[in-house]
């Protein structure tokens, strides 16, 4: 991020597990068996930090990772139910900043720790969070994520800075009663979906092309990870 963004202008980045026809949870938990290498990556890309780089220097490069590692932290943005979905030991999730999206006061929210950020919409939670960066009560942010639920994905598909989607599009059919609001890659899309050389540049990882597949038997599923951006 340079230094003289206001984090409410601060590209965003939406993060999501969705099935072919867009289900995204169901009774408020995911609607597929536990994906441990899903949920791996998820926390590895969720927490790694880009760095700058291109400064004609290999010295100078390596100087600044040096310097800026653990000096800046990315960020993962959810709705309530979201937080409350994950289970107390895991949360906040470690090496990220947590903002909380909710329509009540945090004094009404259960046992939310004073260094996650509590705001009723987006905008007001990355404005909260610029002024504790100033103050010096949180690391300078890295890259922000949009982590659900779907209200929330809703109300950030709508706001201008949000380029990015990262998919992992599960390749089996489950009954949902929660779905990611756009059709990615639709021909009527305002998003494409890039190609996988460019997903493994925005992620900053190596990634298989091929789908994975994890559990055996009847929880077989497969999944894919795919970057969208908006056209």
């Amino acid at each position: 991020m340079a230094d003289n963004m206001s984090l409410k202008q601060l590209p965003l980045t939406l993060i999501v597990a969705a099935t072919s026809k867009n289900g995204i949870g169901k009774n408020g938990a995911l609607p597929w068996p536990m994906l441990k290498k899903e949920m791996a990556y998820f926390a590895r890309v969720t927490k790694r930090v880009p760095m700058p780089t291109d400064t004609g220097s290999v010295q100078s490069d390596a100087w600044k990772q040096s310097n800026l590692e653990g000096a800046r932290r990315n960020v993962v943005i959810m709705g309530r139910k979201t937080w409350d979905s994950i289970p107390p030991k895991f949360r906040p999730l470690k090496d990220r900043t947590n903002v909380v999206i909710s329509s009540q006061d945090r004094s009404r929210l259960d046992g939310v720790p004073d260094d996650v950020v509590v705001a009723s919409d987006i905008s007001a939670g990355l404005q909260s969070l610029e002024q504790r960066v100033k103050e010096g009560k949180a690391l300078p942010v890295g890259r922000a994520f949009i982590i659900g639920g779907a209200g929330i994905y809703k109300a950030a598909m709508e706001l201008p800075q949000t380029a990015s989607v990262l998919l992992t599009r599960v390749r089996r059919d489950y009954e949902c009663d929660t779905f990611f609001p756009e059709n990615l890659g639709n021909a009527s899309s305002a998003w494409q979906q890039r190609s996988h050389e460019e997903l493994k540049a925005f992620v900053g990882e190596d990634l298989s092309g091929e789908p994975l597949t994890e559990g055996q038997g009847d929880a077989e599923t497969s999944y894919e990870f795919q970057l969208y951006e908006r056209t």
